[in-house]
């Protein structure tokens, strides 16, 4: 009753996490009849093909195969010469099903789940000698759905043989009155037609199975909504993952705060070790606000991309440095430094109406309330 519960509470999709560890122990969606349908579906077209000139072939191997040499049965050196020759010839008949086979099936592994090769797979586990298990196995539910697909494939295939046999029984009963070669070669073409017919029926359990497999292998890997929460909270509760959260949190920051600044009025700077970008609005009834700021290293980067967007750069250090410790990111500037910051916006609206014949404005010189004057420290002077 609690096994049920407990899968009955599995009701979240798997996490990439979830996923990538099933795949290191070998689980991954596997579909046996996809594999053999293409397998049986590629050779018995390869019989349709060239059944005949293959049996005829084979005929002639094994024809050759009871003639013997009088001086092949009396030799015992060159006895051996003659079976392996056989050998050979017989070995080199079949080698093209059997290549073909090989390859259609390493190909139609991967069609689903992709190629996967792990150790854990294949490394023995005590669970598997567990009688307990094996009997689960046996008489669990997937034996009982493999038992009706079985059932089914049989019913399929056998309807398909019995109509294959009732449509061209005439042509098998004609065998019988013809020559060997070519009764040996329409044999191969009927064995072949036959065979492709019969092993199309499989594409049907092919197109049951796969989604089947596939909508197992998720059911067996869906997750309860507690051991989500655990994955996540041992995945970032660790103090490099945090760390990596946190440089990626900045980056993304810093690349937004510095397409903000080609969107800024003016950048205030200190010269070198402060800058603050600022945006005005004249048609809104707020103050400006600062959309981008930093020192050294950063403050470089925001003159660097103002003079790349043609934002123009005011020096006044002492407002620099009172706007960077007062006004965090996206918000306005304090009252006390209203005034000041509207000189310096005035400005720059006057240099940027020069090209309609205004006339240049002054340059201000901003004075700053006593009680913001910082330092680079961040300290209030005295």
């Amino acid at each position: 009753m609690a096994e049920q519960e407990t899968t009955e509470e599995k009701t979240e999709e798997p996490t990439a996490k979830r996923i990538q560890k099933a795949r290191e122990d070998g689980q991954v969606a596997r579909s046996q009849e996809l594999s053999v349908a293409a397998m049986m579906i590629g050779v018995a077209s390869f019989m349709y093909l060239f059944g005949g000139a293959l049996i005829i072939n084979i005929g002639d191997v094994f024809k050759s195969g009871f003639v013997f040499d009088r001086r092949d049965v009396y030799s015992e050196a060159l006895l051996p010469s003659a079976f392996g020759s056989h050998a050979v010839s017989s070995f080199t008949s079949i080698l093209p099903i059997f290549l073909l086979a090989l390859v259609i099936a390493v190909l139609a592994a991967g069609i689903i789940g992709g190629y996967n090769f792990s150790l854990k797979a294949i490394a023995p586990k005590s669970s598997k000698l567990n009688p307990l298990n094996g009997f689960k196995r046996m008489f669990g539910t997937q034996a009982l759905v493999n038992l009706a697909k079985a059932l089914a494939k049989f019913g399929l295939v056998g309807g398909v043989l019995y109509l294959v046999v009732k449509d061209r029984f005439n042509d098998l009963i004609a065998l019988g009155f013809m020559d060997l070669k070519p009764a040996m070669a329409d044999a191969g073409e009927l064995i072949g037609l036959g065979a492709v017919l019969v092993t199309l029926t499989l594409i049907i359990a092919a197109a049951i199975d796969v989604p089947y497999q596939i909508y197992e292998h998720n059911k067996k890997l869906k997750m309860s909504k507690q051991e989500v929460k655990d994955e996540l909270k041992d995945t970032e509760g660790r103090p490099e993952v945090k760390a990596q959260i946190r440089r990626k949190q900045r980056e993304m920051a810093m690349g937004q705060m510095m397409e903000a600044v080609s969107e800024a009025d003016v950048v205030i700077v200190n010269p070198e070790h402060f800058a603050v970008a600022l945006a005005y609005d004249p048609s809104s009834s707020g103050a400006p606000v600062v959309v981008a700021k930093g020192i050294d290293y950063l403050a470089q980067g925001i003159r660097d991309k103002a003079t790349e967007s043609g934002v123009p750069i005011f020096h006044a250090p002492p407002l620099a440095r009172a706007i960077y410790f007062t006004t965090d990111l996206n918000k306005s500037v304090p009252e006390k430094l209203y005034y000041a910051v509207a000189q310096v916006i005035a400005y720059v609206f006057s240099l940027n109406s020069l090209s309609h014949g205004a006339t240049k404005a002054e340059k201000p010189n901003p004075e700053v309330p006593l009680d913001m004057r910082y330092g680079t420290d961040g300290k209030i002077k005295e």
